[in-house]
C-alpha cells in the first residue's frame, strides 16, 4: 500500500536548484582554467568538484564514487578524489522511519514483525537497512527506500550529463554518451525493490544449489513483507570482508575462490553479472571450524543481463588474447560494440584487455597483480590507453563494456586487498567448460523466466 511519490516536479525542481549550483560552479572554475591553459583534470578542478559532491548526498554521489572505478571515465584526479566520498546517507529519524514502513504496508504493519529496529544497520545513498524479526522467528533485513528518489535520481542525472559533456568538450579522446546512457539505465533499476527481488530469486536459482553451495550464500525474499520500495530478505550473518586481510593465506584464498565463482560463473554460464562489486556488498561466514568458509552475497539492485552474443565476444577476446589469433580479437571488439577499429586502436585497446585478461592466461598460482596497491589497480593501464587515445583515437566505449570493466576493476580490488594467490587460469577454464553461446542463451532465457525476469536488452 505504498504512497504515490512519483517523479514528482516539485522534488525534481528543489533537486536541480541544490545540485545544479554545485555542479554549474565547477563548471565555471573548469572553464577559467581551460583558458588559462591548465588540464580540467588537475588538482584545483578535482579538489573543487570532490567539495561539491561531497557536501551532497544521495545518487550523483553515489554515480560520482561508481565513476571513480571506471577507468577513463574522468581524469585520473578526478577518480582518486572521488574514491575518498563517504556513501552514506544521513540516516531517516525512528518517526520518519514509521511513516515510510506504514506508506508500505499500511497502519498496521508493525503487527508484520515481531521486532523491527528503529534505527538502522546500514545507511546508504539510495535507501538504509534496518534489522527485524518475523513472526516465524526469522532475522529479517528490510531495505527502506527514501522518500522522492525518484525524482532525485532523474535531477542528478541531469548533472552527470553536464559532467560528461565537460568531459568531452575539453577531452575528446573518449566519447562517454553511451556510458552516461547505461549509468542511467543502470541507476534507474535500481530504485525498483520489485525488481531486485526478483534479481534475488534469480541469484538463489543460480549459486543456491549444486557446487557453489557450500561458499556463495543468497538470502532469501519475504515477498510478503516487500513493495516497490520496501525489500525485505533474510539475514545473513557475516563479517566485513576487511576484517580478515590479516587472516591465513588459506583463508584469504577461500574468501578470493568464492568471489571468483560468484562473478565469473553465472556470467560465463547465464551473461550475468553482479555490477557493483563494491566490498560493503560481500560479508564472510565461518565454517564449524571457526575459519572464514565462504560469502554472502549482498545487494542485487545492480545487475546486469548481457545479450549472449556480448558474452560470446567477452569469451572470444579471451581466445583471440590466449591464441595470438588477431583477427579473432578485432571481430570480439565489434561484437562488444566498438566501431571503425584502426590496427593502432585495437594494439591501444590490447593494453586494457591483456590487463584484464592477463591473470586469466597465466597457468599459475599467483597474485591478481604484483607491487600495485587496490587504489590504483587499472590505473597505470588506464593511461596508458587514454594517451594512445589522444593520439590515435577518438573512440566511443560501447555501454556493454561499462560494468563489464567496472565489476572486473572491482573484483581485482578485492583480490589485491586479501593478497590472495590462486590460479585463476584454471578457475575461470572451469567456470568456461564447453562454452556453447546457444546453450548459454537457452539457459540464460530460462533463467530469467523462472526469475519472473525478461531478456529485454537496452
Amino acid at each position: 500500500m505504498a504512497d504515490n511519490e512519483g517523479n514528482r516536479f516539485s522534488a525534481r525542481a528543489a533537486r536541480y536548484a541544490s545540485v545544479g549550483a554545485r555542479v554549474g560552479g565547477v563548471a565555471v572554475q573548469m572553464a577559467g582554467a581551460r583558458l588559462a591553459g591548465r588540464s580540467m583534470g588537475d588538482a584545483a578542478n578535482a579538489a573543487a568538484l570532490t567539495l561539491a559532491l561531497g557536501s551532497l548526498k544521495g545518487p550523483l554521489m553515489k554515480v560520482a564514487q561508481f565513476m571513480a572505478t571506471i577507468p577513463e571515465a574522468l581524469p585520473a584526479e578526478w577518480a582518486e578524489k572521488l574514491q575518498q566520498l563517504q556513501a552514506n546517507a544521513p540516516p531517516m529519524g525512528a518517526a520518519f522511519v514509521k511513516r515510510r514502513m506504514q506508506a508500505e504496508l499500511g497502519p498496521d504493519w508493525r503487527t508484520r514483525f515481531d521486532s523491527f529496529d528503529l534505527h538502522p544497520a546500514h545507511a546508504a545513498s539510495l535507501g538504509q537497512v534496518h534489522k527485524a524479526t518475523a513472526l516465524d522467528g526469522a532475522p529479517l533485513a528490510c531495505k527502506l527506500q527514501y522518500p522522492d528518489m525518484r525524482s532525485v535520481v532523474e535531477a542528478d542525472l541531469k548533472q552527470l550529463d553536464v559532467l560528461f559533456a565537460l568531459r568531452r568538450r575539453f577531452d575528446g579522446a573518449v566519447d562517454t554518451r553511451e556510458m552516461a546512457q547505461e549509468i542511467g539505465a543502470r541507476v534507474r533499476e535500481e530504485l525498483d525493490y520489485t525488481r531486485e527481488a526478483k534479481h534475488v530469486a534469480l541469484y538463489r536459482d543460480i549459486l543456491g544449489s549444486g557446487e557453489l553451495e557450500t561458499d556463495v550464500r543468497v538470502p532469501g525474499v519475504r515477498l510478503e513483507l516487500s513493495t516497490g520500495r520496501l525489500l525485505t530478505l533474510g539475514w545473513l550473518e557475516g563479517e566485513p570482508l576487511l576484517s580478515f586481510v590479516g587472516a591465513p593465506q588459506e583463508e584469504r584464498n577461500i574468501i578470493a575462490r568464492a568471489m571468483f565463482r560468484a562473478w565469473w560463473h553465472p556470467f560465463v554460464r547465464l551473461g550475468i553479472i553482479h555490477g557493483d562489486p563494491h566490498l560493503g556488498n560481500y560479508s564472510v561466514f565461518r565454517g564449524a571450524d571457526g575459519k572464514a568458509a565462504g560469502i554472502n552475497l549482498l545487494d542485487y539492485g545492480c545487475i546486469r543481463i548481457f545479450p549472449p552474443k556480448f558474452v560470446k565476444g567477452v569469451i572470444d577476446l579471451y581466445r583471440g588474447l590466449r591464441d595470438g589469433d588477431d583477427d579473432l580479437v578485432v571481430k570480439a571488439y565489434e561484437i562488444w560494440g566498438f566501431r571503425n577499429l584502426k590496427p593502432e586502436l585495437v594494439e591501444i585497446l590490447n593494453i586494457w584487455a591483456r590487463f584484464i585478461y592477463g591473470p586469466l592466461l597465466d597457468d599459475r598460482e599467483r597474485a591478481i597483480a604484483d607491487g600495485v596497491s587496490p587504489g590504483q589497480y587499472g590505473r597505470e593501464q588506464a593511461f596508458k590507453v587514454h594517451k594512445g587515445l589522444k593520439e590515435k583515437g577518438p573512440v566511443t566505449i560501447p555501454r556493454e563494456f561499462v560494468f563489464m570493466d567496472r565489476a572486473a576493476i572491482g573484483l581485482g580490488g578485492g583480490f589485491l586487498h586479501l593478497d590472495a594467490r590462486l590460479n585463476f587460469f584454471r578457475m575461470f577454464n572451469e567456470a568456461l567448460g564447453e562454452f556453447d553461446v546457444e546453450a548459454m542463451a537457452e539457459g540464460q532465457r530460462a533463467a530469467l523466466e523462472r526469475a519472473g525476469l525478461t531478456a529485454a536488452f537496452d
